[in-house]
């Protein structure tokens, strides 16, 4: 991962001038349950054998307050993560 979760905030993609803030929308609520979610995410797929130098993950915010979640990998992580989610979603078929 890229310290995205690390509590630290990285502005490098933070370009305020483009975007369109509403008063009345709690920014600062999503960007705390995206940053948990990155957090989540990151210790799942570590825990499932992703190296988490091969990952990247972003809190952001929608424009609506929503927390977001954006990851990057590469095809080879992504057709391993695709793998994995079909191997729990046939054991999760099967359990049912």
């Amino acid at each position: 991962m890229d310290g995205t979760g690390d509590g630290e905030f990285d502005a490098r993609d933070l370009d305020p001038d483009t975007t369109l803030w509403v008063r009345s929308v709690d920014y600062l609520a999503g960007w705390r349950d995206a940053i948990q979610a990155v957090e989540d995410l990151g210790d799942a797929l570590t825990a499932v054998g992703i190296d988490p130098t091969e990952i990247k993950l972003r809190a952001a915010v929608a424009a609506d307050g929503s927390g977001l979640v954006r990851l990057e990998l590469s095809a080879a992580v992504a057709h391993e993560v695709a793998m994995l989610a079909r191997v729990t979603a046939a054991r999760r078929h099967d359990a049912s």
